[in-house]
């Protein structure tokens, strides 16, 4: 349990900033998300790049933000301000650095080779964004290409367009691509967020996705809106019920070692169930100290 708790970072909500403003870099230091993705790419406007990639590097080096694991998005890698973006959100040392479209091995094994030429401290993991077709279709091969990639992030938006699909409740026309993502991030021991929800004033429809993505498997969700967080956060925690039903399943456990078979609440208790259990509490007991 031990190692388990110090190895799990909760990531229930990961929160996109622009970097571009600095009202929002300073009201990020105080939200209860999890998680920050500093953005160089789609919320700052190309005039603003350079000024907003020096805002969010000087950010994420700051140590103002908390607990909060604070990441930075740089612009893809068919871009003119890719390079630059890389070198300086290396020498700068966030959580993370994320990059959009990330499509093969190959990509993940260019991008981890730039990391440690421009000098990313070791804490300084990648998180890839799959949002093609191809991504989904090689998933496997981009999360298990370097231990240096920690976090899948699904780039719901641009696969919903890549697929000529439409935003629909459900998500039909997603579930298999999301599917792919979470058998290769489980399959690869990576973690794995769920796409961003767009219409921030329709709270029910949010939280509904939410409770998918969270009954799917996902570790948490991204967000572009503060109003967000609580609703997410809420969603990716363990409930009261399933923390109580975890500590009662290893009681049984623990009282029934040598016994041969062990129930709780009349059903049988087995090793998948201890190993559930012992992940709840790990979840709840780390989201408990962040707290």
């Amino acid at each position: 349990m031990a190692a388990a708790d110090e190895q799990f970072r909760p990531r229930r909500s990961v929160l996109y900033m622009p970097s571009s403003n600095a009202r929002a870099l300073e009201k990020a230091k105080s939200l209860p998300c999890d998680g920050l993705i500093l953005d160089l790419e789609d919320a700052v406007a190309p005039d603003a790049k350079a000024d907003a990639r020096e805002a969010a590097c000087a950010a994420a080096a700051s140590g103002d933000y908390g607990r909060r694991e604070v990441t930075i998005r740089v612009n893809g890698a068919d871009t003119a301000w890719h390079d630059d973006d890389l070198r300086a959100a290396s020498q700068a040392g966030p959580a993370a650095i994320v990059v959009p479209k990330v499509a093969s091995a190959e990509a993940v094994h260019a991008l981890v080779d730039a990391l440690e030429r421009h000098g990313a401290p070791d804490h300084t993991t990648l998180w890839a964004m799959l949002e093609t077709p191809r991504a989904m279709l090689h998933a496997e091969e981009i999360a298990g290409a370097s231990e240096r990639l920690s976090v899948l992030v699904m780039g719901t938006n641009d696969l919903v367009k890549e697929l000529y699909a439409e935003h629909v409740p459900g998500r039909a026309p997603l579930l298999t691509g999301l599917s792919l993502a979470l058998l290769a991030a489980r399959s690869t021991g990576k973690a794995v967020l769920d796409g961003v929800y767009n219409d921030v004033k329709d709270t029910d429809g949010f939280l509904a996705e939410c409770r998918q993505g969270r009954e799917m498997g996902f570790d948490g969700k991204t967000l572009i809106h503060p109003g967000q967080v609580e609703g997410a956060n809420a969603a990716f925690a363990p409930s009261e019920e399933a923390v109580e039903q975890a500590r009662g399943i290893l009681q049984a456990w623990e009282d029934g070692r040598g016994s041969g078979v062990v129930t709780y609440q009349g059903k049988m208790v087995e090793n998948l169930h201890v190993e559930s259990a012992q992940r709840t509490l790990t979840m709840h007991e780390a989201i408990a100290a962040l707290d």
